[in-house]
């Protein structure tokens, strides 16, 4: 064995074994040689390697005070001491390397030769390291966390593990990046490491997790199909739950029969699962199906089992299934519990087979079990949709008798049926059953009480209601306008709403949501008159002002009364106020400007509402199409857009034939708009009478456009003042 030279004692101090191999310990021990300048690790913090003078070395050591073992108190609790403020609190369980290498990428936010710098100052970057980098919060950018993950495996000798392939795989998901984390295989395949179970398990949490069922297959596919991975049975029931959970049976059924081709033995939970795929699908046949072959090559289905499928088939409405199910329940023998007998009293209840619910209901109480108030009140509601007001009633005397509170759901359903029945007397008796309570009434318990007062005139019944909101704090305002939209939506009643609300403006009791319920309604019943009258008094009244709703409402009246100019001011203040139209706004707007030939008006609208509405009407969007059309100066291509129209069921309205003049005017002729024109009149799409209207608007807006021209041309060449000499001459 050759020997080594001490290195001098002044300067440096020899790691322990230091023989010919001592060069691998220069990292750890911060030595180096005089041509190097590598970082050290010295309590979390990285120092340049720089000689500490001999006084500052001194102070840095902490001088710890005499402890007295008769003071000391075992019970309390030493807390370590805390990190610097500097340090991020979800970093501080991370390794100093790990918060190293991150601090650099978030300080530049970008790939760049500094971040290239930064790391190179490391001998080597491990593959746990790289791991626990990408499974840092908050999460890295993705187009950080990829250039860092394909420098790490550019390192000399350097082979990724299948924790950094994983933690890089969570990180792209966590990115909103699933297309790329499901390209991990491929390149673990290529970098030397084939894929295994556990990867396609992690695709599958992650897919499952986000219900994205398809991409869930294909990655199941092509995991199964060009790797070879076969997945143990509790990774299928994975499987086939996420696609079942998202709706994609049918392919549920492929994955199950790839089970089944396996060799694998199914678990009750493989069953349960199939079975509430078939609850989903309506497929009651096969649903029974699965539960024979579940109780023929496994075993018979638990309670539990019998109470997820029920679960299933009463969210999704199948009474007849439910009862099916429950017959097979009883054939097994198996007893139910009681959230399957609150899921069936449910499902009953709502199907209107109340009487077939409360035998359940009694059995429940036969046999001691532990009844939910949601029983009850399920019930309730049933008895008062029958008309059956007085067997709900004498329900929540039981269940008060059985030492249940009646909660707000249970009295609302009660108050309304008492007051479509006429007995209101006894449903304010239950509203103020409700305030000493402490419960806090909602619309659903106020406005019944509001519109049978309102139906028989008694305003003074109807104000006392109103006061005692007051005295309670809640929102009367609130109130009153449910209540208004609740009164008047059965029809016949828009006189007697009118009759209330002026009484209540007496009062005070008016805003300009009351307002916009009530004009929205008269519109709706073509009652423009009295629809203009209350907008005229918003425009008066110094205590409120029309709103963007109002102006949405007020803009067809106007339009169907045939005052486009006015209406076209309202828009212009709704603009002016940053206020965006409704689609029946723009819709009715742009009928009017057809009408009475305003072509290039209507056309900008129809951009603006494509433009500012979220999903524009569709006779907007051919209308753009139509336009583009006109481009290519072929009146045939314009028949095939709308041909298209034709098959897709949408009717061919003023808009499109505007749209044809405005665009072959604009690139072509009016030859080309008649010949279109011609064409639907050969066809029987066009009346001859319509076709004569649009004749003599194509004709006006040739003569608008050419004189648009003119005009022009006119400034253009600085005649414009003598075009208006001669004007006023004549």
């Amino acid at each position: 064995m050759g020997s080594v030279a001490k290195p001098d004692t002044a300067t440096t101090s020899t790691p322990p074994s230091a023989g010919r191999g001592s060069r691998k310990f220069y990292f750890f021990y911060g030595h180096r040689k005089p041509s190097q300048n590598r970082p050290v690790v010295r309590g979390g913090l990285f120092s340049n390697r720089k000689t500490l003078p001999s006084s500052a070395a001194s102070a840095a050591v902490a001088v710890l005070p005499a402890v007295d073992f008769r003071d000391w108190d075992p019970e309390h609790d030493i807390k370590p001491a805390p990190l610097p403020p500097s340090v991020p609190a979800a970093d501080r369980r991370l390794s100093p390397l790990a918060r190293y290498i991150l601090d650099s990428l978030r300080r530049h936010r970008r790939w760049c030769p500094a971040v290239l710098s930064d790391l190179r100052k490391l001998r080597r970057v491990p593959p746990d390291l790289v791991a626990e980098v990408l499974r840092s919060r908050p999460l890295l950018d993705p187009s950080l966390s990829t250039r860092f993950f394909h420098w790490a495996g550019k390192q000399k000798g350097f082979c990724h593990s299948f924790a950094s392939y994983n933690a890089f795989a969570y990180a792209l998901n966590d990115a909103a990046r699933p297309a790329a984390a499901d390209q991990l295989p491929d390149l673990m395949l290529a970098q030397g490491k084939p894929p295994s179970e556990k990867q396609l398990e992690i695709l599958v949490r992650m897919h499952a997790d986000a219900g994205r069922g398809l991409r869930l297959f294909h990655i199941y596919r092509k995991m199964r199909g060009k790797f070879g991975v076969k997945p143990r049975i509790f990774l299928y029931n994975r499987i086939l739950d996420a696609l079942v959970r998202t709706g994609h049976l049918d392919l549920a059924l492929s994955v199950y029969d790839d089970l089944r081709a396996d060799g694998l033995k199914e678990e009750a939970i493989t069953f349960t699962i199939l079975a509430k795929g078939f609850c989903r699908a309506g497929r009651t046949d096969d649903l029974l199906q699965v539960l024979e072959r579940m109780r023929q090559e496994l075993c018979r289905p638990d309670v539990f089992a019998y109470t997820a499928i029920i679960k299933v088939l009463a969210s999704e409405g199948n009474v007849d299934g439910c009862l099916r199910v429950w017959e097979e329940m009883a054939k097994d023998r198996v007893e139910a519990d009681v959230m399957a007998y609150s899921r069936m009293v449910s499902c009953l209840s709502k199907a209107g087979r109340v009487e077939k619910g409360c035998q359940l209901f009694h059995k429940m109480k036969r046999k001691g079990l532990v009844i939910d108030r949601a029983v009850y009140g399920s019930l309730v509601e049933g008895f008062v949709a029958e008309g059956r007001v007085g067997d709900g009633c004498r329900l929540l005397e039981e269940m008060v008798d059985d030492g249940y509170r009646g909660d707000l759901g249970i009295y609302n359903s009660l108050i309304g049926g008492l007051c479509a029945a006429g007995r209101v007397d006894k449903a304010h008796k239950l509203f103020l059953i409700v305030i000493q309570e402490g419960l806090i009434p909602s619309f659903e318990t106020v406005t019944p009480l509001m519109s049978a007062y309102a139906d028989t005139s008694d305003m003074s019944k109807f104000f006392y209601l109103v006061n005692q909101l007051v005295e309670l704090e809640l929102p009367v305002l609130d109130h009153i306008s449910n209540f208004f939209t609740f009164f008047i939506a059965k029809g016949g009643r828009e006189s007697k709403a009118l009759e209330v609300f002026e009484t209540l403006k007496t009062k005070g009791y008016f805003s300009i949501s009351i307002y916009n319920i009530l004009i929205e309604r008269l519109h709706s019943i073509e009652d423009g008159k009295h629809a203009h009258a209350l907008f005229e008094e918003i425009k008066c009244s110094k205590d409120i002002q029309p709103d963007s709703f109002t102006y949405s409402l007020i803009i067809p009246c106007f339009v169907e009364k045939g005052d486009i100019r006015y209406a076209c001011s309202c828009y212009n203040l709704m603009m002016e106020n940053s206020w965006t139209p409704s689609t029946e706004a723009y819709c009715s707007l742009v009928k009017g400007l057809c009408k009475i030939g305003e072509i290039n008006a209507a056309i900008t609208l129809v951009k603006d509402c494509l433009g500012n509405v979220t999903s524009g009407p569709m006779e907007f969007k051919y209308a753009l199409t139509v336009l583009n059309t006109c481009r290519l100066k072929k009146p045939e291509k314009v028949i095939e857009v709308l041909d298209e129209m034709i098959d897709e069921g949408y009717p061919l309205e003023d808009i499109i034939y505007c749209a044809i003049m405005f665009g072959f005017c604009k690139y072509a002729s009016s030859g080309e708009a008649r010949k279109v024109f011609a064409v639907m009149k050969d066809r029987n799409l066009l009346t001859e009478a319509n076709f004569i209207v649009y004749e003599e608007l194509l004709n006006e807006h040739l003569k608008k456009t050419t004189a648009g021209l003119v005009i022009s041309g006119m400034k253009f060449f600085g005649l414009e003042s003598k075009l208006r000499w001669t004007s006023n001459l004549d």
